[in-house]
């Protein structure tokens, strides 16, 4: 909360990024650390203590520009789509037993936020970011419309 660290989606952790809230041109600098925002239309969560660095605290959410400027290649990596995340492990289960014949590898992983403990189901294992991509779109055409590409912690 009081370190300048970030959560986002595919990015490796310890990248090192540029955050720029494009409403008033502030800026701070960031390290990922941690996996998120997992809400549709976010890209970055940040921390308190970035976010009030640019403002961010008060709206809550603003229109930002990502520049990575140091740390791991974000292109590297292994990278799966997050269909679902649930708080009751049942759930999960049924979801993953029935993407399970058309989609492989699909698994089903705890994830203990400040939240309670959810249960995430993810789909695929791809070198790029792109087949990922194409795997969410596949999943979202077939009835699955919250999926988004993770970055796999390998």
């Amino acid at each position: 909360m009081h370190q300048f660290t970030a959560a986002h989606r595919t990015l490796p952790f310890g990248a090192v990024v540029r955050v720029t809230n494009l409403d008033n041109g502030k800026q701070t600098q960031v390290r990922v650390n941690d996996r998120g925002p997992f809400v549709n239309n976010r890209v970055i969560d940040l921390s308190q203590s970035a976010a009030r660095a640019i403002e961010m605290v008060g709206p809550g959410t603003a229109h930002v520009r990502l520049e990575v400027i140091a740390g791991p290649n974000p292109f590297v990596g292994s990278f799966g789509v997050q269909v679902g995340a649930f708080l009751m492990q049942q759930n999960a289960n049924n979801l993953r037993d029935r993407l399970a014949g058309t989609y492989t590898p699909v698994v089903v992983l705890s994830y203990d936020s400040p939240n309670g403990l959810f249960y995430r189901v993810r789909a695929g294992r791809f070198a790029t970011q792109a087949q990922a991509g194409r795997l969410a779109q596949q999943l979202k055409q077939d009835g699955q419309p919250n999926t988004f590409v993770v970055r796999l912690d390998n």
